[in-house]
């Protein structure tokens, strides 16, 4: 047969579009080319795809070569298509069988002696193809990875074992599915923390509602340690979670986590460019805010940010995800994360701390300093805390502080109503829904507007406020918002009042 069409996957965002790779022999003088919106690296697997056929003991056609990657409109990129490129050559020269093509799926880059070689973005296409009823064959170096897709696939090491299992002489190797197991996490617990109970009691309410949150206060206070415990306390990923996390990380070639279930932290340095933070390049990738997906989000001295790199994470805060932008095609990352964010008061950090010697440090300085978090920005973080030094005799002290494993319970229950009641986090709650689930009495909402008013917050700041109002009457246990739990809301925007004005202004 002098046509053969093989099925394989390109990378997309966190997507694995089909493509058909239709391979036509035909009369004339021997070329070899490949159409269908190929990048340089496809175009080069050209000279790949020969000297493999070549060096696995095959006849490589003496004959017009043409192959159609389609759909023609989608770009296609890296290696991944040598190994069907291949295949579609040796079936359309009748030097394997093609009759069982039309069941497989095919990945993978190839050497020159034939070997197949890993690729990056696997999980999305082994979910793909399990959907579609068809088994992928993909590289062995592949298969821990691809074993999360949960999907019944065939790993390789070599075009030979392809083409043996196609023939029927030696079958291929199966992917070993393991079970999902519980995790335990093994960062920092709460317990190490000493003293610091308001800070803590901010961290449980940010795990149960999922909320954003700012620590401000003098080095060495707990502000990284505190911001390392959360993700001990939040539930674990359900296994739809986990493999949007694992999608991300497969196609950013980067390995996947080894703790599957346990969110993700990122944790980038203050010298990250805007496009490594939420993603971008002339092949768009995820940036940190895609890999903290589900997760954490933890910028340590947020002032040090460049404040245009702090700004583009005002969108994604809000839309919960990121869309990039190019001539030649638009790609969307999920970005739901959780904010954490700790800074000094001041640039050496000891303003108005006793015993300490802040130098030159003036007031109007610090608060320039302060504001370099904007206020857009600074209105989107929920809850807003001051971290002070510890007092003396508290470090050297024997006192037993609770453990992550209590406070993840009571977030683990939290979290349970939400979902029961809204299907959605607190912070995610949809404007239409707050009336119901967040309904204030009368006396309620007028000491709210009072409060903003002698505040100075915004209206989104208004809806925040009742957002985690609510989360602290479902830690509590109540159904509805009473006062208590709305003035404490209140309290965890005192900071706000402080750096807005500035902020507006710079």
């Amino acid at each position: 047969m002098s046509l053969a069409v093989v099925y394989s996957r390109a990378k997309v965002g966190i997507e694995a579009p089909l493509v058909h790779v239709e391979t036509h022999l035909s009369n004339g003088l021997p070329a070899f080319s490949i159409v269908g919106l190929p990048e340089a690296a496809v175009k080069e697997s050209k000279d790949r795809v020969r000297s493999a056929i070549l060096n696995s003991g095959f006849e490589f056609p003496a004959s017009r070569i043409t192959v159609n990657l389609a759909p023609a409109d989608l770009p296609k990129e890296g290696g991944r298509f040598d190994l069907a490129i291949a295949l579609g050559i040796l079936a359309a020269s009748d030097q394997v069988p093609s009759d069982q093509l039309k069941s497989y799926e095919f990945l993978g880059e190839l050497a020159l002696t034939g070997a197949v070689r890993p690729i990056s973005g696997v999980i999305p296409a082994a979910l793909n193809a399990t959907n579609m009823n068809r088994t992928l064959i993909l590289p062995a170096s592949n298969s821990n990875e691809a074993s999360l897709s949960r999907g019944q696939h065939l790993t390789c090491k070599h075009l030979l074992e392809v083409c043996a299992h196609l023939s029927q002489k030696q079958a291929l190797t199966s992917l070993d599915v393991q079970a999902i197991q519980s995790e335990t996490y093994h960062g920092p617990d709460l317990a190490q923390v000493k003293g610091q109970h308001h800070a803590k009691r901010a961290l449980e309410i940010c795990a149960a509602g999922g909320h954003n949150l700012l620590m401000s206060g003098p080095p060495g206070t707990g502000k990284s340690m505190l911001a390392h415990c959360l993700p001990g306390i939040l539930p674990a990923l359900n296994e739809q979670e986990a493999l949007e996390v694992a999608s991300l990380y497969s196609v950013s070639n980067q390995p996947v986590r080894p703790y599957f279930t346990t969110r993700p932290f990122r944790q980038p340095h203050h010298t990250t460019s805007g496009v490594a933070l939420v993603g971008g390049g002339t092949h768009p990738k995820p940036g940190e805010i895609s890999l903290a997906h589900h997760g954490v989000l933890f910028l340590d001295e947020i002032p040090e940010f460049s404040r245009h790199v702090l700004d583009v994470l005002r969108e994604p805060m809000e839309t919960g995800h990121i869309s990039i932008s190019r001539a030649a095609q638009q790609v969307d990352y999920p970005a739901n994360f959780q904010l954490i964010a700790a800074m000094n008061p001041c640039p050496c950090g000891y303003l108005k701390q006793p015993n300490k010697r802040c130098g030159d440090c003036s007031e109007a300085k610090a608060t320039k300093y302060q504001s370099a978090v904007s206020g857009p920005l600074l209105d989107r973080i929920d809850i807003q805390i001051e971290v002070p030094a510890l007092p003396k005799g508290l470090l050297s002290s024997s006192e037993q502080a609770e453990s992550s494993a209590s406070v993840k319970a009571r977030v683990e229950q939290a979290r349970t109503l939400q979902m029961d009641r809204q299907g959605c986090t607190n912070s995610k709650l949809p404007p239409q829904h707050m009336n119901h689930v967040c309904q204030l009495t009368s006396d309620l909402s007028s000491l709210l507007e009072d409060a903003l008013d002698k505040l100075g917050l915004s209206a989104r700041a208004y809806h925040r406020i009742i957002k985690v109002a609510r989360t602290i009457a479902d830690l509590a246990g109540s159904p509805n918002i009473e006062k208590s739990h709305l003035l404490e809301a209140l309290s965890y925007r005192q900071m706000e009042r402080r750096l807005s004005p500035m902020a507006a202004t710079t």
